[in-house]
Parts: C-alpha cells; structure tokens; sequence
C-alpha cells in the first residue's frame, strides 16, 4: 500500500504571534523568530532530511512561512491551500482589543468553530480548506514538507484524525514545531518520533 510521508512544519515566531493579534499575510518573522528557524537548520546538518530536504516543499504564501523555509533551507512552492486563516476585520489587531471592543463577538469566535465576527473566514471553513488538501495527497506515494501557520496545523491534526473540530482548541501547535502524518489508505496516522542525540563531534 503506497502511502504520503507528510511533515507538517509551523513557522517561526512573528510579532504577531507573540502579542497574541490576529496576523496577516504581510507579517515577517521577527528576530527571534529568525535566528531560531536558522539555528534549527543548523543543529542537525546530517539530518537535514528530517525536514524534507529530500522531498518535495510546499509553503503558505504569508511571508513567515515562506522565510521559515528559506531559513531552513528549502525550497519550496506556494500552496493557497495553505494559507492562514481569514480574519477580515480583526487583521493586525491584540485578542485583548477585540475583547474590550467586541466581546460578544470574540466569544462567538472562541466557542463556535461555525462563526466569522469578523467577517473573514471560519475555522470551519479553514478545516474544510486544509482538509480538502490533507485528502488530496493521502495514499500518493511522496515526501511533502509543508510550512503553514500553527492554526492551519491545529486544524490539520483535527481533521487527519477525524477528532471533533471544537477540539482544535486542545491542539497546541507552538512556532517551528514538526508535526509528522503518515497517509495510507483511507486514514492518517499520527507520527511521534523518538528524540535523537547529537553524533559525537
């Protein structure tokens, strides 16, 4: 039974990222977030297959992922699929400003994965999306190393396992985290791997 190895790669940390605000497209890595997706390809040289090199790459088109790859070494194509969710209005602006401004609304947000306030996209629509993707390379036979945002991944994990979608919120995905899936047959299979020391220098 042929079957997708499938690593699910979240991009480094943005400013937008850590002041808990609801991201665009535009948002580069900041500094951290640079010399941290540098320094996890450097740790590893010998094993840089680890993270795809030796398969094919695809990327969201926001520019965190995009230099994500770049700063891991890869090579990778956009995948609209891929891309963050849609938070219309709420775009650029602190989780805390829409609780004092809207607060009925971020609660809507927050317990209905159905609902969009803002007049974007729902997390039901985004797990729609990224499972559509999910599904389309199951069982293909190939190596995919793809850079997306944590919140596309949540929902990549909830869908792969065909968990209830309120349980995204249970899933917590931190920046440059390596998720990986195993897609054989009809299913996806969860892979956690043994962690491997350093060769000797």
């Amino acid at each position: 039974m042929t079957a997708t190895s499938l690593r699910l790669v979240a991009h480094a940390h943005t400013t937008a990222l850590r002041r808990a605000s609801f991201g665009g497209s535009d948002d580069g890595l900041d500094e951290g977030g640079l010399r941290a997706a540098l320094a996890l390809a450097q740790a590893r040289p010998d094993r840089r297959g680890h993270l795809g090199v030796d398969g094919a790459c695809v990327s969201s088109p926001a520019a965190a992922a995009t230099q994500t790859a770049d700063a891991l070494g890869l090579l990778p194509t956009i995948d609209e699929a891929l891309a963050d969710c849609d938070h219309g209005d709420w775009t650029g602006r602190s989780i805390e400003e829409i609780a004092v401004e809207q607060p009925q609304a971020l609660h809507e947000w927050l317990s209905e994965p159905e609902s969009a306030p803002h007049g974007g996209e729902s997390v039901a629509a985004l797990r729609d999306r990224v499972g559509r993707w999910l599904d389309g390379h199951r069982g293909a036979d190939r190596r995919i190393t793809a850079v997306a945002h944590p919140l596309v991944i949540r929902v990549a994990v909830v869908h792969a396992l065909n968990l209830p979608l309120a349980t995204y919120r249970q899933v917590e995905v931190e920046p440059l985290a390596i998720v990986r899936l195993t897609g054989r047959g009809s299913r996806w299979h969860l892979r956690l791997s043994a962690a491997r020391a350093h060769p000797p220098a």
